[in-house]
């Protein structure tokens, strides 16, 4: 089957072009999605205004997209229940599965991952933000016919989330804080709350994605643009027991150890450019702080699915506008803009 993929392909600091090219027949073992929709994630958004996101670097032309859903239109491999026609939510990690790592149940920390629309590696991995797309089998966790398409492709950033809540250890019954209400912060949220965490309360520099917060259900918002006294109040009054740091900043994290209380659990989530950074590590050993990396997720992804199938999260709550795939860079520069957007689902038409 040969069709021609239109796909948002970048090529620099904000050069995102819309490029045409056959597909081309399909590799064996895999499977061809005609792409159904596709979040705009905050590492997209750095690769798009930086040509980079952390320490990861766009050499060559790399197509964004890694949150993503679609439908199987071609399939190259035997035993798998999957037919053409399928509605899929699409995991963007290809493990390897007998590396060190997979072998001991952490897949996400694969040595030899392949990751959709990443510049972690050179040739860099494409990404799914084209009308047509491969994929292992693996990769695709079908979804009923009643799920949107939109609401399937936002399993990857929720699985991100769930992945942090877990690695927070027990929170039932906790308070948690959380440093950035973005999509991520916003969703980690919803999820802590799915988990029992009885207190949840957002801090950010902005005041729309705060009161958006506040719709979703938080507890408590914190505007800090102008100085963190209020915080410090807060922190104070209500004695949080674990703090989730999104926001990809140093102060963020600085923050979320200074915030929590003694003895709290720290977990970072947030990519923080450059990666080298001063942390306050005094405040880390003297609160004997458990400081914990969550990166990207494993078998959370199926969780993840499940919950959007059987309406156990609503990850549309945090959509705000829809943008065809055909016009993505319009839907960037929407997604870039805090004021008036959360999050941007791009759509097949």
């Amino acid at each position: 089957m040969t069709d021609i993929a239109l796909a948002a392909t970048l090529f620099g600091a904000e050069d995102l072009r819309l490029v045409e090219a056959p597909t081309g027949p399909l590799t064996p073992g895999m499977v061809r999605v005609r792409f159904g929709a596709g979040g705009i994630c905050g590492s997209d958004m750095h690769y798009y205004r930086h040509g980079r996101t952390g320490d990861f670097v766009v050499k060559s032309p790399l197509v964004l997209g890694h949150e993503i859903a679609g439908e199987i239109v071609d399939i190259a491999a035997d035993g798998w229940d999957l037919k053409i026609g399928d509605r899929v939510a699409v995991n963007p990690s290809r493990w390897c599965g007998h590396c060190a790592r997979c072998q001991e149940g952490r897949p996400n920390l694969c040595e030899n991952i392949y990751f959709m629309g990443s510049a972690s590696k050179t040739p860099h991995m494409q990404g799914g933000f084209a009308t047509y797309f491969d994929a292992i089998p693996a990769q695709c966790v079908k979804i009923s016919d009643s799920t949107p398409m939109a609401a399937a492709a936002l399993a990857e950033p929720l699985a991100v989330c769930l992945h942090a809540i877990s690695r927070a250890g027990q929170v039932e019954g906790r308070k948690a804080i959380v440093f950035g209400a973005g999509p991520i912060g916003l969703l980690t949220l919803l999820a802590a709350r799915l988990a029992g965490v009885s207190e949840v309360a957002m801090i950010d520099v902005a005041a729309a994605p705060l009161a958006f917060a506040q719709r979703l259900g938080a507890d408590h918002t914190v505007d800090i643009s102008g100085g963190e006294d209020a915080l410090e109040e807060l922190a104070k009054a209500k004695s949080f027991d674990l703090a989730f740091e999104v926001s990809g900043t140093a102060s963020g994290l600085s923050s979320a150890i200074s915030n929590v209380h003694r003895g709290g659990t720290v977990v970072q989530i947030g990519n923080l450019p450059g990666g080298q950074i001063p942390v306050p590590a005094n405040a880390v050993m003297a609160k004997e702080i458990d400081l914990k990396g969550s990166f990207r997720f494993g078998e959370e992804f199926e969780q993840a699915v499940r919950l959007i199938d059987d309406r156990m999260i609503d990850v549309l709550s945090i959509v705000t506008s829809e943008c065809p795939l055909s016009e993505a860079t319009e839907g960037f520069r929407a997604a870039l803009d805090r004021s008036q957007s959360v999050k941007v689902v791009l759509t097949a038409s």
